[in-house]
């Protein structure tokens, strides 16, 4: 199948031509005729499927072939953080370049001008509006948000939107939307709390799942068992000097970032950090410099874990083990798109063991175990008495001499 057979529009066909697409991904193939049809729609796929497509592609089909007012907000489409709402509004501009659709990405962060820009968008009445929860109810509780001509709804990354606690803003951003709409609900996982959700917005769905929480089939994956001090000369040893154009290093908490960032880059590794306390623009330059390859190490919160494009990454690596399983699925994700290889590496110290046991049950596969460089080995085996692992407990797989209890006198006394 090719886009041309979708009978899109031919303005909106150009577009798409553009940008370089060709043939629809799965997820579009499965979606894109649905929602051509009005069905309300829960779509389930995992990162990098081309999600954003899915849905972007038909609700721009049917913006230019109806007959509403130009100047009123036809489509909403909310979406859990800043990087990915920027990047929804990106691609709605690649794509609706030859038709002439406005959108405008409404985000936190900013400055009071850029608040005064969202709202002069919003009341004269832009096309598409991508907006994360919280700014969306900043600018509804000022009652200048008309959404009565709404046409489509779209909540992306539902899942992220609930663990990330935006179950309230959804539920009162819905109240303020015309109960005749076509909503569309994408996620990478379909826990219950989403199908709960679903049956209170959604209207007679259809529902579309594919491959759901795997990692891409083309990413090698493996982990060391490493203790938490030797993580980063672990890290290091892997990294240097190594043909690597293109490193995502991925960090439990901000400080965590922060300190690696630090000792990497007084190691003269070419490094730059994101999360939480950098502003808007701070975090879109160090993607701009990290998705253009200006920077080769870019270490991370879970706030790149989702939906952000970044080509041609060459190895993901959890510094941390995610507490999440899914949340691996979408780390690991970032790497081996669009049909490319990939690598990711975990590192596991003894008080991850139970998380990177989840993974592997969610992923229905085990990760391959690496041996620890020779350097690093007869430290790691110094462990205190205390870190011994609870193999019978945890119903772990033997694999290699980490998972042998040894037992010695001086344990029993």
């Amino acid at each position: 199948m090719k886009f041309d057979d979708l009978n899109l529009y031919p303005d909106l066909l150009q577009g798409i031509n553009s940008v370089g697409f060709e043939t629809p991904t799965p997820i579009q193939q499965s979606t894109i005729p649905l929602i051509l049809d009005g069905y309300d729609l829960i779509a389930c796929a995992q990162t990098g499927t081309g999600k954003t497509a899915a849905y972007v592609l038909p609700i721009l089909h049917h913006i230019l072939t109806s007959d509403l007012n130009e100047n009123v907000i036809k489509a909403l489409i909310i979406a859990p953080t800043r990087e990915l709402a920027l990047q929804i509004d990106q691609q709605l501009e690649g794509f609706s370049y030859f038709a002439g659709i406005s959108s405008i990405a409404v985000y936190g962060g900013g400055s009071g001008s850029d608040f005064e820009l969202e709202k002069k968008a919003i009341k004269t009445g832009t096309g598409v509006v991508v907006a994360t929860p919280g700014r969306l109810i900043s600018h509804l509780n000022l009652g200048y948000v008309n959404l009565k001509n709404l046409k489509f709804f779209v909540l992306d990354e539902a899942d992220r939107m609930l663990d990330m606690g935006f179950l309230p803003a959804i539920q009162q951003i819905v109240s303020y939307l015309p109960s005749k709409r076509q909503t569309l609900m994408f996620s990478a996982t379909m826990p219950k709390e989403i199908r709960t959700l679903a049956k209170k917005i959604m209207h007679n769905p259809k529902e579309i799942t594919l491959e759901l929480a795997k990692p891409p089939e083309k990413v090698l994956q493996a982990a060391y068992f490493v203790r938490k001090e030797l993580k980063t000369p672990l890290l290091k040893h892997l990294i240097q000097d190594k043909d690597l154009p293109s490193i995502l290093i991925f960090v439990a908490t901000k400080n965590g970032v922060k300190e690696l960032e630090k000792e990497l880059a007084n190691s003269k590794f070419d490094v730059k950090a994101i999360h939480s306390d950098l502003d808007q623009q701070q975090r879109n330059e160090t993607l701009r410099l990290f998705r253009n390859k200006e920077v080769q190490i870019l270490v991370s919160t879970d706030i790149v874990s989702r939906g952000i494009d970044i080509e041609d990454i060459s190895l993901v690596i959890n510094y941390n083990v995610p507490q999440n399983a899914e949340d691996y699925v979408h780390r690991v994700g970032r790497t081996a798109r669009s049909e490319k290889t990939g690598m990711a590496i975990t590192f596991v110290n003894n008080a991850e063991i139970k998380s990177f046991k989840r993974i592997e049950q969610l992923i229905a596969k085990e990760i391959f175990i690496a041996p620890l460089p020779d350097v690093l080995n007869e430290k790691n085996k110094e462990r205190n008495r205390g870190e011994k692992l609870k193999k019978a407990k945890l119903s772990i797989p033997k694999r290699g001499s980490y998972y042998k209890r040894k037992s010695r006198k001086s344990d029993k006394k």
